[in-house]
């Protein structure tokens, strides 16, 4: 039957279900479909932190957000359009985040008595009315799926575990998303087994087929391709770029790359990534504990390598003495903590902001490092450049804020002309100057510009000094327990993180008539959520300026003038305040802090009416 096809400039999509339904694998799959033909895109999965919650009850729902338009996007989406509910527990935990007229595709199989009473439902919300609102589309997804699988030699089983696949198909048609991709993973996917893979595929099939025969769907969207600059692109998430950001960094520097790392979410896959990548040099060690690790990466930097830690909160806490000496002893070394929810074990596989105060302060003694953070998951590629550039040229810890939301989402990655990137070689010490060859090579004369100390090979003939942890003493490197001595080498190190300062762009704020009274200032993953928000209102007649920090620690050094520049300034956090009470204590301005915990972004309507709110008293 001929099917009427409506235009859209964008869509919402969220698929839900047990964290065994393969939701995840369907959201990627659109994601991946939807790069391919060209639409701007952001995502955002949400995973149960329970490793094998009892199917059907609701910390088992796991969910992926997809929101892509034929235009530039900042954000997942406040809300879906459709939601893809393959069970009561689905439905469910996200029904609440639907609005009214959007449409509701259930797995009708799934609702059963006896999992409808598991999640507190005492009638079929599908037939007791209660959906409405909604325009809802019952599919028996399960049987369908069943059924059209009958003719391959699997078990049940197996072809109920392509009900994905069903959906992944039916939505790729509702939306007109290409489907070549999709069949090429999963031939490679299944190629070492080929009924599983016909199966799977004869599923995809079968969904789309019942999206273009069925009379319940009677309208094909459409969401043309955006305009994007000139390109090579590749959708990509937080923790592959910065993996990769890293890798390249380590090409133009000439460093080889180490990483010492313990498997902790969110940030596993920066291990993951690596350890595909040894055809670059890269070495990857999957230490016993979070101390092993950072202890191997930065005996790699004091063997002359590019050495590299991830981690989460939890171990940056384990690494804070390791990270001390790190600063203690004067190498590079780059600490990659993707944040989540805290304290303690927290909510593994949820989004915060709340390490900010302890990359800064969280160790002993007076122990100053750089702090930068990305502001999408592409951008986590500059930002692992952007450290190693702070890392080499200082001979310093530089601690990378990425979070869970940008480790975890994706978008489409502009790949950069390998001339576009920044040159970041540096020169190791090969012997001692000859004005010092009375006395021996002088492991802490500085940098006259950067204050850094030379980076000296073990092995070096004529470059032996003591390593360690306990106070040297200014540029001869020796022991040291002189006060006047401490004093000095405490303020030196931490001139060389203030002096970077001098060496960052400026603050550039985005103010286009240049009457704004109010600034919203934001750091991290917020980005998008505050750009999203203030397009509203500017689109509702305001004037609003905005403005991103990368550096947080040193900040750039124009930043008490933009601060100055407004009468009011909007500072929206996942946390309760860090980097505000930082503004106030440093600037003296009383910034309004804006703060939201709940292991999510910000959702852009509801900061649009923050801002609002804040212009209307301005």
């Amino acid at each position: 039957m001929a099917k009427q096809v409506q235009q859209l400039d964008r869509v919402i999509i969220r698929f839900a279900g047990d964290s065994g339904d393969g939701m995840q694998l369907a959201g990627d799959r659109v994601t991946q479909e939807t790069a391919a033909f060209g639409n701007d895109l952001s995502t955002l999965p949400n995973f149960p932190a329970e490793i094998r919650a009892p199917a059907g009850t609701l910390p088992g729902v796991s969910s992926f957000q997809l929101h892509f338009a034929d235009h530039d996007i900042l954000t997942p989406g406040d809300a879906p359009d459709v939601l893809v509910a393959m069970n009561p527990a689905a439905l469910k935990a996200n029904l609440a985040d639907v609005p009214r007229g959007a449409d509701i595709i259930a797995n009708t199989d799934e609702f059963t008595k006896r999992n409808l009473s598991r999640v507190g439902y005492e009638s079929s919300p599908l037939e007791d009315g209660s959906l409405s609102n909604y325009n809802l589309h019952a599919v028996p997804v399960t049987s369908m799926t069943v059924k059209a699988l009958e003719e391959f030699d699997i078990t049940r089983k197996d072809a109920e575990r392509a009900k994905n696949m069903f959906a992944l198909g039916l939505l790729s048609w509702l939306y007109n998303r290409p489907v070549e991709s999709t069949i090429a993973f999963l031939e490679s996917k299944f190629a070492g087994k080929p009924e599983i893979m016909k199966a799977n595929k004869a599923a995809f099939q079968a969904g789309w087929n019942y999206g273009e025969t069925t009379e319940a769907f009677s309208v094909q969207y459409e969401v043309k391709p955006a305009r994007l600059k000139p390109g090579a692109y590749r959708n990509i998430t937080g923790n592959s770029a910065l993996a990769i950001g890293l890798v390249t960094a380590s090409r133009r520097s000439g460093l080889p790359l180490f990483l010492g790392s313990y498997p902790i979410t969110p940030a596993s896959d920066i291990l993951h990534e690596l350890s595909k990548l040894k055809r670059f040099g890269v070495r990857t060690f999957q230490a016993e504990d979070e101390i092993g690790g950072v202890g191997a990466a930065l005996g790699a930097s004091f063997g002359g390598a590019l050495g590299v830690t991830s981690t989460s909160g939890p171990g940056m806490a384990l690494k804070a003495e390791t990270i001390g000496l790190a600063v203690s002893v004067e190498l590079p070394l780059i600490i990659c903590d993707s944040q989540r929810a805290g304290p303690s074990t927290g909510m593994p596989t949820k989004t915060e902001q709340a390490d900010l105060l302890m990359a800064l302060y969280g160790r002993n003694g007076e122990s100053p490092v750089a702090v930068i953070a990305p502001a999408t998951p592409s951008d986590c590629f500059d930002t692992a450049l952007e450290a190693v550039r702070i890392a080499v040229k200082y001979r310093t810890p530089v601690i990378i804020l990425s979070d869970g939301y940008l480790a975890n989402g994706s978008e489409p990655w502009r790949i950069p002309q390998t001339a576009s990137l920044p040159d970041l070689s540096q020169e190791f010490a090969f012997a001692a100057p000859a004005d010092a060859q009375a006395g021996g090579f002088e492991p802490f004369r500085r940098d006259p510009v950067t204050l850094a100390r030379p980076w000296a090979i073990p092995g070096t003939p004529g470059l032996e000094h003591r390593i360690g942890g306990i106070e040297k003493a200014d540029v001869t490197g020796e022991i040291s327990y002189d006060p006047d001595n401490h004093d000095r080498m405490v303020r030196l190190r931490q001139a060389k993180i203030d002096g970077i300062a001098a060496d960052l762009p400026p603050v550039e704020v985005d103010d286009p008539d240049g009457a704004a009274r109010v600034l919203v200032l934001g750091w991290g993953s917020t980005f998008g959520s505050i750009g999203a928000a203030v397009r509203r209102v500017r689109n509702a007649g305001h004037s609003v300026a905005q403005a991103h920090l990368r550096h947080l620690n040193p900040f750039p050094p124009n930043l008490a003038d933009v601060l100055r520049r407004y009468d009011k300034v909007l500072v929206p956090e996942i946390n309760l305040g860090q980097l505000a009470l930082l503004l106030r204590g440093r600037f003296l301005v009383d910034v309004i802090s804006y703060n939201q915990v709940r292991g999510l972004p910000f959702r852009a309507a509801e900061l649009a009416g923050v801002i609002e709110d804040v212009i209307t008293h301005a």
